[in-house]
């Protein structure tokens, strides 16, 4: 394994972790297909590039190191509340598995707790694992709700998450400027009443 730190202006120092022979098989196989497209792997612009690629998927894709499971339940409490705990606009970064090109948006989740909560920075992570996998929106968000609905056991769980895919931009139809939009429900949020309550929250802003 190999540790690469990195001190950003604000004094905050971040440290990446990757696998050696991981970056050296990646490489190979990255400059085999600049070669294949008609590049020179060897010009001063790209002779790095090969490495460099191989670091950025193992951090793009580190989700597949963690169990989201026990990040819920490295801080989980008991807690007699039962109204809705909404964490919204979480930013998400993705790569789609079918042309492994990103999408990005923001995921809005909300659980109603039943005698147990989690911290809410841990609903953002569990997000983050899994958005940092291989993925298609609609498996994503669905993830992230049986996730927590099997973790927590609450009485219900929506996720709402908005994402723009560069597939869609960059090739394909070349729509610059849709959005998609998917949602899954369990349990209290399958409720109409409930569920309008949770999409007036997440549409409303702060003044």
């Amino acid at each position: 394994m190999c540790l690469q730190k990195e001190e950003t202006s604000n004094g905050y120092e971040r440290v990446d972790t990757f696998d050696d022979y991981i970056t050296e098989e990646l490489s190979k196989n990255y400059k085999n297909i600049l070669q294949l497209i008609g590049e020179d792997t060897m010009r001063a612009g790209l002779d790095k590039t090969p490495e460099r690629v191989a670091k950025a998927m193992q951090f793009l894709l580190q989700g597949y190191k963690t169990d989201p499971v026990e990040i819920l339940k490295s801080a989980m409490f008991k807690e007699d509340y039962r109204q809705m705990v909404i964490v919204k606009d979480i930013e998400i970064y993705s790569i789609c598995e079918h042309h492994l090109l990103p999408f990005l948006g923001k995921a809005h989740v909300a659980y109603i707790p039943n005698g147990t909560i989690t911290g809410l920075s841990k609903i953002a992570r569990v997000v983050d694992v899994f958005a940092r996998r291989l993925q298609v929106q609609e498996r994503l968000t669905s993830q992230i709700k049986n996730c927590i609905q099997d973790t927590l056991k609450p009485l219900g769980v929506a996720v709402v998450i908005e994402a723009q895919h560069l597939c869609m931009q960059m090739r394909g139809i070349q729509k610059q400027h849709s959005i998609t939009t998917t949602s899954d429900f369990t349990g209290a949020f399958q409720k109409e009443a409930t569920r309008d309550e949770f999409i007036r929250l997440i549409s409303a802003k702060l003044s």
